[in-house]
């Protein structure tokens, strides 16, 4: 092992357990004392336990088993030992941490109980591993069936929101559904970040003036591609250029207004970018370059 992959590796590992402070904090401090629930394997785990007394921990790892069994087969066997590390931390620093009440404001427990939970579940995540068997479930049946992970997830938790309704109060599954919404939310943020990018390619006659007012009036790099031949509703175009670049949401208004200002017939293609790396996109062309 080189010193690279171990640094990589320590920082990986510091990561997790900083995930693992975060959601534990999420659960401890908010969720757990006013009686709400999370998703997935970690709120059966808080379900059985309001109906059993059974200890939170010990159901999360055991609850866990049958998933991790399933990555290891189907999925890496590297990211089933760091998700094992993250799941037993995680119900061990549940077992004796011990916040008092931060609130017992439903809304608040709500949305800041999701904060914290989503915070540490993304962390977790972007560095290898996961908190719950049910994004595993998700991953294998996406792979293999073509089911979105999104929609594994929504089945899983609808059916136990929908149990917690029937057995606990509506009022708490409904909470509890606030809760996991902003918890789903926050894990999306922290791991595609909170900068959102959109891709666009545009085709136009006018290439070479579009091209110049991207460089001067946006600074952002571009790559353009040759056209060998199109087929549109101006009939039949050869030899053009495609230009695509990547920006951030906030300025697509910018890039569309040099479009039209130049082309207001460009064929024009947005789409969304989840990850970028290497470029010139974070170090904007100057005027002088």
């Amino acid at each position: 092992m080189t010193k690279n992959q171990i640094i990589r590796g320590a920082y990986e590992y510091t990561q997790i357990a900083l995930g693992v402070v975060f959601a534990s904090t999420g659960l401890k401090a908010f969720l757990l004392p006013n009686g709400f629930l999370d998703g997935g394997v970690t709120g059966i785990a808080i379900l059985l336990n309001t109906q059993f007394d059974l200890n939170i921990s010990l159901l999360l790892i055991i609850l866990s088993i049958p998933f991790l069994i399933l990555a290891y087969f189907t999925i890496s066997k590297y990211m089933v030992f760091k998700s094992l590390v993250s799941i037993i931390s995680f119900a061990v620093f549940i077992h004796f941490e011990n916040f008092g009440v931060v609130t017992s404001d439903k809304l608040l427990t709500s949305i800041f109980g999701g904060l914290f939970l989503g915070l540490g579940i993304g962390i977790t995540i972007k560095n290898g591993a996961v908190l719950d068997g049910s994004e595993i479930l998700g991953i294998y049946l996406n792979r293999h069936f073509g089911v979105s992970i999104g929609k594994v997830t929504l089945l899983f938790n609808f059916i136990l929101f929908a149990i917690t309704a029937i057995v606990v109060s509506k009022e708490t599954a409904m909470y509890s559904i606030l809760a996991f919404l902003v918890t789903a939310k926050i894990t999306d943020l922290t791991i595609e970040g909170f900068e959102n990018f959109i891709g666009v390619m545009i085709v136009s006659k006018k290439y070479n003036q579009i091209k110049e007012g991207i460089t001067t009036k946006l600074g952002s790099g571009m790559t353009v591609f040759n056209g060998v031949q199109g087929y549109g509703n101006q009939g039949k175009t050869q030899n053009f250029e495609v230009i695509h670049t990547i920006i951030n949401r906030i300025e697509i208004g910018k890039i569309n207004k040099i479009i039209d200002q130049v082309d207001s017939d460009a064929f024009v293609i947005e789409y969304d970018v989840n990850h970028i790396k290497g470029g010139i996109l974070r170090r904007y062309l100057s005027k002088s370059k």
